[in-house]
């Protein structure tokens, strides 16, 4: 693709310019390392701005942080941008004392970012703001609470709009398993009438390891199929790891490669670490990006031993299809460095 017709791709006719286009492709190395930020960045949320950048919000605990940007994914840097003000993350903590799991999307034509508010596992909500300017995102309501549901761990918020259908669909859940529910066309409120659908994994109470419980979810279509990404395992160690069901449908069944349940905890192995392994449990990835060459990127977070235990950094890496139309990266682990995207 000319330069000329990728920069209209993602400038339109905002603020990127062909000159700041040039500038971005002859400063992009053509290798990285990961982690492509070392600090702790979990539960990441990517999206790309109006002005050319990727921009990625992450797990906050109690209080708000600002975003980080980057120009080609393997570049991440701290900015100022504060998207969430002390007053609207007020209004957000009214439903619990810690913020977590964002998943900032556009429904219809208008930009909103979806927030897990955590008490405890019976009592957390999922919460909408809307971007009234750019990196202002003011609360608007709250989706869904699990002490009115009953929904173990409502946590981890994926909101994405099926364009055949129209339909807007809130996927969510963890310890509590992984539900979906339909949204109303703004994203704002429940659908009238809608009810809440187990799709994925096994309540926590009836898998102590964690292995076929699902949280983190990523919805993408690809090639015919619904691919639902998802992680399993304890967070805090080496049996964490992404896993990947799919679907013809958003309002299907979502099945292994065997075509097993994901219902039943069946799924099928992205990228996963072993004990004694130096990055070791790969999960809750963001989304998934295309770049210039058709090279497909993911985005997650990951423990490393060359950081505290409670750290996640964030890490990047190439995604492959193989001729079976399933997903996977080279080796199935986190990989240390390699050939960088070409944005």
């Amino acid at each position: 693709m000319a330069l000329a017709t990728w920069c209209l791709l993602i400038g339109s006719a905002q603020s990127v310019s062909a000159s700041d286009c040039l500038s971005v492709n002859n400063t992009r190395k053509s290798e990285y390392a990961n982690p492509v930020y070392a600090k702790n960045c979990p539960d990441p949320t990517i999206w790309r701005g109006e002005d050319g950048y990727f921009y990625c919000m992450y797990t906050m605990g109690s209080t708000p942080r600002t975003l980080l940007r980057s120009t080609y994914l393997a570049d991440w840097q701290e900015t100022d941008i504060k998207p969430i003000s002390d007053e609207e993350f007020a209004k957000c903590m009214q439903w619990g004392d810690r913020v977590w799991a964002p998943d900032v999307t556009v429904v219809g034509s208008q930009r909103m970012a979806y927030l897990t508010l955590y008490y405890g596992l019976h009592d957390a909500s999922i919460v909408a703001l809307k971007e009234v300017s750019p990196f202002n995102f003011l609360f608007v309501s709250v989706i869904t609470r699990g002490v009115d549901t009953g929904i173990d761990d409502t946590i981890d918020p994926e909101v994405v709009t099926d364009e055949k259908t129209g339909k807007v669909w809130l996927f969510f859940g963890s310890m509590g398993r992984m539900y979906r529910v339909q949204l109303n066309s703004t994203g704002t409120a429940l659908a009238e009438g809608a009810e809440y659908e187990h799709v994925a994994g096994v309540h926590g109470s009836t898998n102590p390891d964690r292995r076929k419980v699902f949280e983190g979810c990523y919805l993408h279509y690809h090639d015919g199929y619904w691919y639902l990404f998802c992680s399993s395992g304890y967070f805090g160690d080496w049996t964490y790891s992404t896993r990947v069901g799919r679907s013809k449908t958003l309002e299907g069944e979502f099945v292994d490669r065997q075509g097993r349940k994901m219902t039943e905890g069946y799924s099928e192995a992205v990228i996963s670490s072993d004990e004694g392994d130096y990055f070791y449990g790969p999960g809750h990835n963001g989304e998934i990006f295309t770049d210039r060459e058709g090279n497909d990127w993911i985005l997650y977070h990951c423990h490393n031993k060359g950081t505290d235990s409670s750290s996640r950094p964030l890490m990047l890496q190439q995604l492959v299809w193989g001729k079976d139309g399933w997903p996977s990266v080279k080796g199935g682990k986190p990989v240390t460095k390699a050939a960088a995207p070409v944005f």
